[in-house]
């Protein structure tokens, strides 16, 4: 019994943080509207600021992240599976909007961490 309790109560703790999480990515969609950006501005923003780019993907680089290419220069996109399915194939030369928010780094490149993405 000592064993089971503290597993429920996790349990019940995760299940009621879960639609923290989805509130979360809610605000991020709606602020992201009014920051509608180039990768340029994107990469010069500050950490965790909720941005909206349009771009075209240029590269897969593994797993769930890849590069966003416009006019004024590529960013990275980590862009979750459950966002992004097998169908709608991000192969380079794809058009999307990508909504998230920037995600700085001290050792790697400046990311986009998507919650929204559209085919354009």
């Amino acid at each position: 019994m000592k064993i089971k309790m503290p597993l429920i109560l996790a349990s019940v703790l995760l299940a009621l943080s879960a639609p923290a999480f989805a509130d979360d990515d809610q605000k991020i969609i709606a602020q992201a509207a009014k920051n509608i950006m180039t990768t340029a501005q994107a990469l010069k923003a500050a950490d965790e600021t909720p941005v909206t780019v349009y771009g075209t993907i240029h590269k897969h680089i593994k797993d769930d992240m890849y590069q966003l290419q416009d006019q004024t220069g590529i960013i990275h996109v980590e862009i979750d599976h459950d966002l992004a399915t097998p169908a709608q194939l991000l192969n380079p030369g794809k058009k999307v909007r990508v909504v998230g928010e920037v995600d700085t780094h001290r050792y790697k490149p400046t990311d986009i961490d998507v919650v929204e993405i559209e085919i354009l």
